[in-house]
């Protein structure tokens, strides 16, 4: 057999060919899948159903809950971040009946202490200690929460109306629970949106998310609203009626409204509440200062710990959930669905687009060094390529768009030069989701993989000082 270095060339050849009608042909389907949802979006807009809502800050702020409100937060090692945001929510939200339950693990006495040190005399913050070691999963946290918040509306004789979601590093906008209580009125399910804050320091791992959430919660989260598909639950900066987690708890066999043996329970909650016929609302407000009413947070600034959460995310999103929630008969959720799952084929394709480019500059080098020769594709693939680059274009324009609305226009040529790192750390992520998958299929321990918090949002301490 001749392995002649022009024999290996044309092998390379072959390679290539193959990559380019790969990546061409699954890299345009999703093209037109986002290119769908755009013009969804446009319509909704032009057509004025999903019309820009204003709200006087000054107003909600002062307004008072028209009934008792509990806030749960799942808190496994998060002594760094913990104080700052319950001291934060504390001067935010200052409404009598309100009530913030937090959840720490009985091997956990750095968090316990610090959301004791933050809470001080505030008599509304209420510590939940799991008698199990942590970490469990998040979901087991949230029910042991949620059995607590049962145990005092059995004592004090009143129950709850709404339940609201955060994390531990979260810093909540002080217009935003008037507004869930006011919209929970006729809904079961009400999400705010997400605003990952930019990070000075961490200019292109830790800032990658803002795009990713303006574009999520700027656009698709208000088209799946708009056109009565389910929602996601982002596990912050939501919403529940008390009568919906009921509902849930008992479908769950009494262990409460989380799904234990899930990585993305919060997710899986907002399809449950839809399926078992409650109304859920994606709530995009603005104040009168034009600023979005949104929860704000610091995203992972190392890219290691952007892999591991997103990973996460892939894992009970894509794989997990497709064993758990199954598809649905309806094209709108079958869409949805497959928009939500489609992180790992994502993954490969872009995968297979990086290696690509590899094996086409290995060729032409070779080629200049005088071995084998460069061939050009047909009239069909370069078709293909350039309705492919036609759709990054516009990607990368929309993407710039959506980020430039919240966060000024030099973030959104930012969030442009940042595509390449952005589905670097989506490959990585995604092999990393399917090895933990197949892992999990082996009988593998599902426990709470959580991701590290250090930061707080630049601007918290001013936001805290400005309140008190």
């Amino acid at each position: 057999m001749d392995f002649s270095i022009e024999h290996l060339v044309s092998w390379l050849g072959v390679v290539e060919l193959e990559l380019l009608i790969f990546t061409s042909v699954f890299l345009l389907i999703g093209a037109l899948d986002e290119a769908l949802m755009d013009v969804f979006w446009f319509f909704l807009r032009l057509s004025g159903k999903v019309p820009a809502r204003r709200a006087n800050r000054s107003q909600l702020e002062a307004k008072p809950l028209s009934a008792p409100t509990a806030v749960m937060i799942a808190a496994w090692q998060e002594a760094r971040v913990i104080g700052g945001t319950i001291e934060h929510m504390c001067h935010a939200w200052p409404q009598a009946n309100l009530r913030i339950y937090v959840g720490c693990y009985c091997n956990d006495p750095a968090t316990i202490e610090a959301v004791m040190y933050a809470a001080q005399s505030d008599q509304r913050v209420r510590i939940v200690i799991h008698d199990q070691f942590g970490p469990t999963t998040k979901a087991d946290c949230l029910n042991r929460i949620y059995r607590a918040i049962c145990t005092d509306e059995a004592r004090s004789g009143t129950t709850r109306r709404m339940i609201v979601m955060h994390d531990a590093e979260d810093m909540v906008d002080p217009a935003a629970l008037a507004l869930m209580d006011g919209a929970i009125a006729n809904s079961d399910f009400v999400q705010l949106p997400v605003l990952p804050e930019p990070q000075h320091r961490s200019r292109w791992v830790g800032s990658h998310y803002c795009e990713e959430f303006a574009e999520a919660h700027g656009k698709a989260m208000v088209v799946r609203d708009a056109i009565g598909a389910a929602l996601p639950s982002a596990g912050v900066g939501c919403a529940f009626s008390r009568k919906i987690l009921s509902e849930m708890a008992w479908r769950n066999a009494g262990n409460g409204p989380f799904s234990e043996d899930s990585l993305t329970e919060d997710y899986e909650l907002g399809l449950r509440i839809k399926a078992a016929g409650g109304r859920s609302r994606f709530l995009r407000c603005r104040g009168d200062d034009g600023e979005l009413i949104a929860t704000r947070a610091c995203f992972p600034s190392h890219v290691g710990a952007a892999v591991r959460q997103k990973a996460r995310w892939l894992h009970g999103i894509a794989l997990q959930g497709w064993d758990r929630m199954g598809w649905s008969n309806t094209p709108v959720e079958l869409w949805m669905r497959w928009r939500d799952r489609r992180g790992p084929i994502s993954a490969l394709v872009l995968a297979a687009g990086y290696l690509l480019l590899i094996a086409t500059g290995l060729h032409i080098f070779c080629f200049w060094l005088g071995y084998g020769n460069l061939w050009y594709p047909g009239p069909l693939l370069t078709t293909l390529l350039a309705l492919n680059m036609v759709s990054f274009v516009w990607r990368a324009f929309i993407r710039f768009i959506f980020t430039a609305r919240e966060y000024g226009f030099s973030e959104g040529l930012n969030a442009v030069l940042r595509i390449p790192l952005a589905n670097l750390i989506a490959i990585m992520a995604g092999r990393r989701a399917l090895m933990a998958y197949f892992r999990a299929l082996g009988g593998g321990k599902l426990s709470w993989d959580k991701t590290r918090h250090d930061d707080h949002p630049p601007g918290m301490k001013q936001a805290r000082g400005a309140q008190s």
